[in-house]
């Protein structure tokens, strides 16, 4: 019995080993994708993704497992069997949490070792009822020290939750990512714990964007600038914080937005970044999706500018200012993730692109010599 046990530990491990190598040849192009958008799993274009997480799934505010309801069973089966039988086949990953969530209830929940188990337990459970072949934590955002400090115990058990179920049910371990800040210290005050994210997470899914936007309506600013000549607000920034806090460049992933913020000038003729606004612009609250973007730009015959200093692109047209990427400011990113060696992106979110023309951009370019 132990021989037998020995033997297929071993056989798992050569397994994973020539699987993560091959993931690390092929880098991981990630991309979110939620129900009820405009784009059905059935018409992702799967050539331009290597992975694709299911936006969101919630824990119970009392028992902390993860809830799903009579319509969401119909949808998350739908959802890996699609992007299983598609060709090529991409790999599916249930992400929980999300920007609207309650980061209270991830607070408490990790603050406990029992609550860790239960929610550990009932997302592994989850994951596997509906064939997903991850698991990935979307926490907005942990609010002090002690919060950083049990995450990293969550990490730590959920991996030897994976571990043990993998070994017991000959399955493949199940990958376990996290959505994360852009930096790896969060405005000063707090630090992820790189040492668990390098031993028990698969990758971090660091979230480069949202520089700028309604929250602060008094003058334009970039969206996901590569460059912030000005301060630390930019992708570039974030990145580095990342591996300056010792998480190892392969593990993190380089967020690229399919969205734009808008802004309304308060002089058409003043329309640079920094430009002095009165408010939010065309979209919901000030966002629009790509797609709405470079719609509205042809129907108004906006002006394009690309920014060189920043690595962003911005349109105007009357009082209307409007910051997003574009395929060449998504070129020059994606090189700059090759150049520090990550380990590749993800898009937010899959359903906002026009025609594919950014997801495959970057697909080209990280596949490019």
């Amino acid at each position: 019995m132990a021989a037998s046990a020995n033997r297929h530990s071993l056989a798992l491990l050569v397994s994973v080993t020539i699987m993560a190598s091959a993931v690390a040849a092929q880098g991981i192009r990630g991309g979110y994708w939620f129900p009820n958008s405009e784009i059905p799993v059935t018409a992702i274009e799967t050539s331009y993704y290597t992975h694709i997480y299911y936006a969101f799934l919630l824990p119970d505010r009392n028992t902390y497992e993860i809830a799903v309801n009579d319509a969401d069973v119909p949808v998350l089966r739908s959802f890996t069997s699609t992007l299983r039988g598609k060709n090529p086949p991409v790999k599916t990953i249930l992400s929980i949490g999300g920007g609207s969530s309650d980061a209270t209830v991830f607070s408490k929940m990790a603050s406990d070792a029992k609550t860790r188990s239960a929610f550990i337990e009932s997302a592994v459970g989850v994951a596997r009822e509906y064939n997903f072949d991850g698991v990935d934590l979307d926490w907005e955002l942990p609010e002090n020290q002690t919060d950083m400090d049990n995450l990293g115990l969550l990490f730590q058990e959920w991996k030897a939750v994976i571990d043990y179920e993998a070994s017991n049910t000959g399955r493949a371990l199940l990958l376990l990512t996290a959505a994360v800040h852009y930096a790896g210290t969060v405005w000063g005050s707090r630090t992820y714990p790189a040492r668990a994210i390098n031993n028990y997470v698969s990758w971090v899914n660091a979230m480069c964007y949202d520089y700028h936007g309604s929250w602060d309506t008094s003058q334009t600013g970039t969206l996901a600038g590569l460059y912030d000549p000005n301060g630390s607000l930019s992708t570039s920034y974030g990145l580095q914080s990342w591996l300056s806090i010792g998480v190892r460049p392969e593990k993190v992933m380089m967020g690229l937005p399919l969205f734009g913020r808008s802004w309304t000038l308060r002089d058409p003729g003043v329309h640079g970044i920094g430009a002095p606004a009165v408010g939010v612009g065309p979209g919901s609250n000030g966002a629009l999706t790509y797609k709405q973007v470079v719609d509205l730009n042809a129907r108004n015959n906006a002006t394009v500018v690309y920014d060189t200093a920043t690595v962003s692109v911005y349109s105007y047209w009357g009082t209307n200012w409007v910051t997003y990427d574009d395929e060449r400011s998504v070129a020059v990113k994606v090189r700059y993730a090759k150049s520090q060696k990550l380990g590749g992106y993800f898009f937010w979110a899959v359903p906002q692109d026009k025609d594919w023309i950014i997801s495959r951009q970057a697909s080209n370019v990280w596949s490019s010599a």
